[in-house]
């Protein structure tokens, strides 16, 4: 898992304000009483961060890979793609 869909995950579950607050203060045990960010910046892959904060908030099971509401780039539907195109 990448950095930055950890963080996407953490926002689609958390909200944008409160999944920096948690990743600040939060103390994860399972992390070794670190927080996410500390727990990130020393090297933790983020996909065992990410099954700590889930398991230490209840995310259940079927919110663990976040939302599946979200177009892919090029998909029938999306956005991209789209532009520059005429119809007839």
């Amino acid at each position: 898992m990448r950095i930055s869909h950890f963080w996407t995950l953490m926002d689609d579950e958390f909200g944008a304000a409160y999944a920096g607050s948690l990743a600040r203060d939060h103390v994860l045990g399972a992390l070794g009483n670190r927080t996410v960010v500390q727990a990130l910046a020393d090297g933790e892959p983020p996909r065992a961060v990410w099954e700590a904060i889930c398991v230490d908030m209840d995310v259940p099971p079927e919110r663990r890979l976040g939302r599946d509401t979200r177009v892919a780039r090029g998909a029938q539907g999306g956005q991209a793609g789209q532009a520059g195109r005429s119809s007839r």
